[in-house]
């Protein structure tokens, strides 16, 4: 049997498909047994929906060095 620990590093690499098929079977069966990892299983999976959702963006590499050359000059 796995650790909270474990189970909790397992669970966020399956977020991202990231978890082998005997990880993500021992998670199964950790939540089986473990409600407050099962709770953070479910938050886990609507937090990521819910990011997906929002189609969060962020600043291009060339984005960030014109922002940091504008925050220089204006300091």
């Amino acid at each position: 049997m796995i650790t909270c620990e474990e189970a909790a590093h397992i669970c966020n690499r399956k977020q991202y498909s990231e978890a082998s098929w005997k990880e993500r079977l021992q998670l199964v069966f950790h939540i089986l047994v473990c409600k407050t990892c099962a709770s953070f299983s479910r938050k886990n999976t609507q937090l990521t929906k819910l990011c997906d959702k929002a189609q969060m963006k962020s600043l291009s590499s060339r984005e960030k060095e014109h922002m940091k050359k504008s925050i220089q000059e204006h300091s």
